[in-house]
């Protein structure tokens, strides 16, 4: 008699249809959880990709030099601060052969990389004349904001011409730079010696200087289509 209901205690207990389906429902719910759970995170990945696709190639290089200069900035206040020189401190921490190698970097000037491209003479002249540049007069120009009112950061309705007078000085810095100029262009220009042989492929001289220009850096890019023009094989 015992083992008849030991038995019966032991066998599994049938589920009822109710509680089969209340089974089942709950996996199917589980099932769309974790279907939504990976669409919405597919989707990110693919946002996040995308928007990776759009920065710039150097991004990663530029994103860590800004927070290296901002780690760098934030110590040195800290050791101002302290009363302490920052750049002994920074020594300290760093090899020998690495504080060379800073020291000679610091110590090399500005050199003159030549003629590459207009773009980069354009930016290689205008960074020469912001450095050049005094420090900003806020005086100056908190006055000209109140003189000015609105008009002073010139909208696409205002007319400045007329209303800001220069100031003797400032005419005269810039007639000081533009003669500095002039000088060392000056310096640095020297007459060729002309080539009664050399083909004449120009209308005057400044002419003759581009042309040169285009010959040394694509010359070697368009030798064969000039000999073809030349011969009458050209297509």
């Amino acid at each position: 008699m015992s083992s008849q209901s030991e038995q019966s205690t032991s066998a599994p207990k049938e589920l009822s249809f109710a509680e089969k389906q209340a089974e089942r429902m709950k996996r199917l719910r589980s099932l769309h959880s974790a279907r939504n759970e990976a669409r919405t995170h597919n989707h990110q990945e693919v946002v996040a990709e995308e928007a990776r696709n759009k920065l710039p190639p150097n991004y990663e290089a530029k994103r860590r030099q800004a927070e290296w200069l901002l780690d760098d900035q934030a110590k040195r206040q800290e050791a101002e601060k302290a009363g302490k020189d920052y750049d002994r401190v920074k020594l300290l921490n760093i090899s020998a052969v690495e504080a060379e190698r800073l020291e000679r970097k610091k110590k090399k000037k500005n050199p003159d990389e030549g003629f590459s491209t207009y773009e980069q003479a354009t930016v290689r002249q205008y960074n020469r004349l912001v450095k050049n540049m005094p420090a900003a007069d806020m005086e100056q120009y908190e006055k000209q904001k109140q003189k000015y009112g609105d008009a002073f950061y010139g909208g696409p309705n205002v007319i400045i011409h007329g209303m800001h007078e220069d100031r003797r000085e400032a005419v005269d810095k810039m007639v000081d730079d533009l003669e500095g100029q002039i000088a060392k262009r000056a310096r640095y220009s020297r007459r060729r010696i002309h080539n009664d042989d050399a083909d004449i492929d120009y209308i005057n001289e400044r002419n003759a200087k581009f042309n040169k220009k285009l010959e040394r850096f694509y010359g070697e890019h368009t030798a064969e289509i000039k000999q073809n023009l030349e011969r009458g094989t050209a297509i």
